[in-house]
């Protein structure tokens, strides 16, 4: 069995990580067996070494080796690029083609982003593991097959399973052992190595010198999250050594080619719809309630107030504060029709047309008493327009067409005595 030192000579591999170490380790140790093998890790850790592998240290290392793209196939061809179709099977197959599974047979095929395959195809696969047989695309014929499949994926299996986009029971025959590659940013001493490597090849292959970080561009290079991993590294490295003169790189540069630089922050995981977002709603809801049930209980107050004093602006300036939460900001015209009503209500229930004083004390008879005079307007609105016309037309009199003097002794607003004579024509 070769070390883990000569693999990484080998198939290229660069880094000291114990967590690299480890994956490849297990990928020696289960490449002369036949089972399958899920490599997982983020997107561009560089999870397509792992099946090469184990594919050059099986059995089968004579066989054919076939790295299929789940993601990059349409999800209407993915079945008849695995196991093929027969002439005539849909428009456009004018003949029989062997699928990737019937190529394969008797070597490895490697399913890369296996996630994204659709549920129907999972189904099909799940059957070529299982016992090995699958059926061409417009064939009742069932086929043999002796393939390895070492798949990989940068999804979060256990998530997509919870939604309902991978089989359960094909994750577990697909991950009968799991190797997973750390991301570069758990791998903080091999990034330099890295850097350095690929600087070294892009020197070579545009026939100029290798460009050099200074000590404050490797603490810039360290401390970068590097969400695309080797191949973001590899990106900028072949980036600054086609375009910058400069052979040696400062901190000042290398930055310029990081756009997220410094972009150190967590992670926001995307919880599920039952669990944040209806929450949210329904928090939401609750405080529209709460607001409206305040709203409703300070209008009461100012009502009840005005049925107290029945003065609407000695009421106004007693309660400016309550007034503007309910009203807003606009002006005086907006109060004085909201407490007309009450004012007319409060009228007919002074005797000898004089500001009548409740005890603080009667606040339940208050009560009792609005309620009552809701009903009188709805069932007695005739009776108390004549009321009202008789109370305006003496107090008017008494003080010989004097507004001020009338209103005042009416309890109403000299603006709203105004009204009143304009709508009854006095």
């Amino acid at each position: 069995m070769e070390s883990v030192q000569a693999i990484k000579q080998r198939f290229g591999i660069i880094g000291n990580d114990p967590k690299l170490n480890r994956a490849i380790e297990k990928a020696i140790q289960v490449a002369p067996t036949d089972i399958s093998v899920l490599v997982t890790g983020e997107s561009g850790v560089g999870k397509e070494s792992i099946p090469k592998i184990i594919h050059q240290l099986s059995h089968r290392k004579h066989g054919k080796y076939i790295a299929v793209n789940c993601g990059a196939i349409p999800e209407g061809t993915i079945d008849s690029e695995l196991f093929g179709h027969e002439k005539g099977a849909f428009t456009g197959a004018t003949q029989t083609r062997e699928g990737y599974f019937e190529v394969a047979d008797g070597g490895t095929i490697f399913l890369d982003e296996v996630g994204e395959l659709p549920l129907t195809t999972q189904v099909r696969l799940l059957r070529v593991l299982e016992n090995g047989e699958f059926i061409k695309v417009g064939s009742s014929k069932v086929q043999k097959t002796n393939v390895r499949i070492v798949a990989a994926t940068n999804v979060e299996m256990f998530e997509a399973i919870k939604k309902e986009k991978f089989r359960e029971d094909l994750y577990y025959r697909l991950s009968t052992v799991e190797i997973n590659i750390p991301p570069l940013r758990e791998r903080k001493d091999d990034i330099h190595l890295l850097f350095r490597k690929f600087a070294s090849d892009f020197a070579i292959k545009y026939k100029m010198p290798t460009i050099k970080l200074n000590d404050d561009a490797v603490d810039v290079l360290l401390k970068n999250r590097w969400n695309g991993n080797i191949r973001q590294l590899r990106n900028i490295a072949e980036q600054i050594s086609v375009l910058e003169q400069n052979r040696t790189i400062n901190a000042r540069t290398l930055q310029s080619y990081l756009p997220n630089y410094g972009s150190n922050l967590p992670a926001v995981v995307q919880t599920s719809k039952s669990e944040s977002d209806f929450s949210s709603e329904r928090e939401i809801l609750y405080k529209v309630l709460f607001d409206m049930k305040s709203d409703l209980n300070d209008l009461k107050k100012l009502t009840l107030e005005l049925m107290k004093n029945g003065n609407a602006s000695d009421v106004q300036k007693k309660n400016e504060g309550l007034i503007q939460k309910i009203y807003g900001e606009g002006d005086e015209t907006d109060f004085e029709e909201a407490t007309e009503e009450a004012e007319i209500l409060s009228l007919s229930d002074r005797p000898n047309h004089q500001n009548q004083i409740i005890d603080e004390d009667s606040s339940e008879n208050i009560k009792d008493k609005y309620h009552f005079a809701e009903e009188i307007e709805e069932e007695e609105t005739l009776s108390l327009h004549d009321k009202e016309l008789e109370l305006i037309k003496k107090s008017l009199e008494r003080h010989n067409g004097k507004r001020k003097l009338a209103a005042a002794e009416l309890g109403i607003s000299e603006r709203t005595l105004y009204r009143k004579i304009k709508q009854f024509d006095l």
